[in-house]
């Protein structure tokens, strides 16, 4: 099997929710998507996504990756896409770093290797361990009264796990935790994000006020140094995102920064193959996981699934499903959760059908 050809497509992906407030006032209603296709001499096509969180969360932007997937896919035709390896070390000779084009490639190529042997992605990254999980949903920065409401909203529904977006003034992110802790009950999982947000003195204080809450505090700062800093002291389970982008800095969020979890996304580590290798080494580390993405819709929706579906219970901490959170509907709003748990598809591959024709209506950004 050989790639004949790879389809990229602009999409807007909107925000269930109305508007998503993180820290440092960055405010979406809309993100610009990526979806790839890839096609094969043998008819068989695979299906990867890609879309950040605005231009300012990560050191990537929309434009700038499909640029770089124009160059990778180039670099790619006559592969076999089902040797994942090979496809891997041949973007890897095409561009240094630029992990946020190679995720959804390397997340297509799955899917083509699912499909030409007839079985799901969890069948070949370990089995489902997992047939149904619990997931999150994020709350959007706003005054604590708001934020409680939220979740009192959503746990009517069925979710009992929340990130909740903090990172401003720390006193009223104190306050924010605060109430949002009420909101939930014993079996509530709470997450204070900050999202690098805090300076290495607001995240001082909001820790020290914090203190005694049912809480995790994840990414207090920008850097993993200062998250070292900031958590020096404090008994709150420390979560890290931003900063991890390699093991070896798996091994530092555990050995130097007494970290509990790492939240894994696609982009940071070039997609699917990476994000296994990284989810496997922090259960021997005996740290807990969470899988996701930056954003996004029914395709990073399945390919998280998969990984979430095939993680120890007793080490998955966070997942989400993005397409809750998002309009981004072009698998015909698949998988879908129910009550607040997930489950990974059936069917080969990301076992999802997506809707060319639907794609084919948005902005064709490039062939290759």
């Amino acid at each position: 099997m050989k790639i004949t050809g790879v389809d990229i497509y602009k999409y807007t992906v909107g925000y269930a929710h109305g508007t998503y407030v993180m820290s440092g006032d960055r405010v979406a209603a809309t993100e610009d998507g990526t979806v790839i296709r890839i096609r094969t001499d043998e008819g068989l096509e695979g299906w990867g996504e890609i879309t950040t969180l605005g231009k300012v969360y990560l050191p990537t932007f929309p434009d700038g990756i499909r640029i770089a997937l124009k160059d990778l896919s180039e670099a790619l035709i006559g592969t076999d896409p089902t040797n994942i390896g090979m496809v891997n070390r041949i973007m890897t000779g095409t561009l240094m770093g630029q992990e946020f084009a190679k995720s959804p490639i390397d997340i297509a190529c799955w899917d083509i290797l699912g499909k030409s042997l007839g079985r799901p992605i969890s069948a070949l990254i370990g089995g489902v361990l997992n047939d149904r999980f619990p997931i999150y949903e994020a709350v959007p920065l706003a005054a604590p009264e708001s934020m409680g409401e939220f979740i009192r909203e959503r746990r009517a529904a069925g979710i009992n796990r929340f990130q909740l977006k903090v990172g401003n003034n720390p006193m009223d992110d104190i306050a924010r935790t605060r109430a949002s802790v009420e909101a939930g009950d014993s079996e509530t999982i709470i997450v204070a994000d900050s999202n690098g947000g805090w300076s290495l003195a607001s995240a001082k204080l909001a820790l020290q006020g914090m203190a005694g809450l049912a809480v995790y505090v994840e990414q207090p700062c920008r850097s993993t140094a200062d998250c070292i800093l900031a958590h020096r002291g404090s008994a709150l389970p420390l979560v890290l995102d931003e900063s991890i982008v390699n093991h070896d800095e798996i091994y530092r969020a555990k050995y130097e920064a007494n970290a509990v979890s790492v939240n894994l996304k696609f982009g940071k580590l070039g997609g699917l193959t990476n994000t296994i290798k990284a989810r496997d080494l922090l259960q021997e580390l005996n740290m807990a996981v969470s899988v996701e993405d930056m954003w996004g819709g029914d395709i990073i929706t399945a390919a998280t699934s998969h990984v979430a579906a095939t993680t120890r219970p007793e080490s998955l901490l966070m997942t989400p499903f993005f397409n809750d959170w998002t309009d981004g509907h072009v698998a015909s709003y698949l998988p879908r959760s129910s009550n607040g748990f997930g489950s990974a598809p059936t069917g080969p591959g990301l076992g999802i059908e997506v809707e060319v024709d639907k794609l084919e209506h948005l902005f064709t950004m490039g062939r290759a």
